[in-house]
C-alpha cells in the first residue's frame, strides 16, 4: 500500500465517524464500476460501493457551498463520487444510496460523505431499477 493510495476522511462516514482513512479497491472484473471502501484503522470494515455514474448517466450530485470548500474545490464537478451498495441476493435486490454519496478530491485525497439537499435521489434505489442499459453488468458474486 502506498501513501497517495490512502483517502482520507477527517469526519469519517456516516456512523463511523471515528473511521478516518480508507482504501479504494476495485473489485475484479467489474471494470472499476464495483468498489470495496475498506477501513484502514478496523480492517474488517469495508462497504461495498459503486460508480454512480455507470448506474446513471443523469447522476449531477450538487453539494452545499460548505462542503466544497470543505474539500478544496469550486465545483461539484470537480470531485469523484461514489455511491454505497447494500448488497442482497438476489443481486437485482441490492440497493445503492445515490441521496448521500462519498464524494472525493482526487488531487488531495480528501473525502466527505453527504448529504444531497437537491435532486430527487432516494436512500434506496434498487439495481433492478437501472436495467441493462445502466451498465451496472458487474456481477458482485464473481468478484
Amino acid at each position: 500500500m502506498e501513501q497517495e493510495d490512502v483517502l482520507r476522511f477527517p469526519r469519517g462516514l456516516f456512523a463511523f465517524e471515528e473511521e478516518k482513512e480508507f482504501l479504494l479497491l476495485p473489485f475484479s472484473g467489474s471494470d472499476g464500476t464495483l468498489l470495496c471502501l475498506q477501513s484502514l484503522q478496523t480492517p474488517e470494515l469495508a462497504f461495498v460501493c459503486m460508480n454512480p455514474f455507470s448506474l446513471s448517466g443523469d447522476y449531477a450530485p450538487q453539494l452545499q457551498p460548505e462542503e466544497l470548500k470543505a474539500l478544496g474545490v469550486k465545483d461539484s464537478r470537480e470531485l469523484c463520487y461514489y455511491v454505497l451498495c447494500v448488497v442482497k441476493n438476489p443481486v437485482s435486490s441490492s440497493t445503492v444510496n445515490l441521496k448521500c454519496p462519498v464524494a472525493i478530491h482526487d488531487e488531495t485525497r480528501q473525502g466527505m460523505q453527504v448529504i444531497l439537499e437537491e435532486g430527487e435521489y432516494g436512500m434506496r434505489h434498487l439495481l433492478s431499477e437501472f436495467g441493462e442499459g445502466g451498465g451496472a453488468d458487474a456481477d458482485p458474486a464473481q468478484a
